[in-house]
């Protein structure tokens, strides 16, 4: 399903989106998908096209943190993890230095 999220980030241009695969470097989570906005609009329409189409799938989030602010959006998917920052917060956050230990996959 983390396809679909890539697919449907990409779809309001949401800038450098990655996916990495942390199945061997943690036990909470299978992937990452990491992409930034603009601006909080772009980053909350990038949060609202990927919850439509992940719900149109069956899917549901847990949880979603940060979408009134929109400077890092996190949706939990339980397998997987949503994230969408401005490009500040990605900056400042760095979770590809973070979690370099994770492979990166191709999108």
């Amino acid at each position: 399903m983390w396809r679909e999220a890539v697919k449907a980030a990409d779809a309001k241009q949401a800038k450098e989106i990655r996916v990495l695969d942390l199945r061997d470097v943690s036990s909470f989570a299978d992937y990452f998908v990491i992409c930034s906005g603009s601006n909080s609009r772009q980053i909350q329409a990038i949060a609202d096209e990927i919850e439509l189409r992940l719900k149109k799938k069956g899917e549901r989030a847990n949880s979603v943190e940060g979408y009134n602010h929109a400077e890092w959006v996190l949706m939990d998917y339980g397998d997987y993890l949503i994230h969408i920052f401005s490009e500040k917060a990605r900056a400042y956050y760095d979770l590809e230095r973070l979690w370099r230990d994770a492979r990166s996959v191709a999108v």
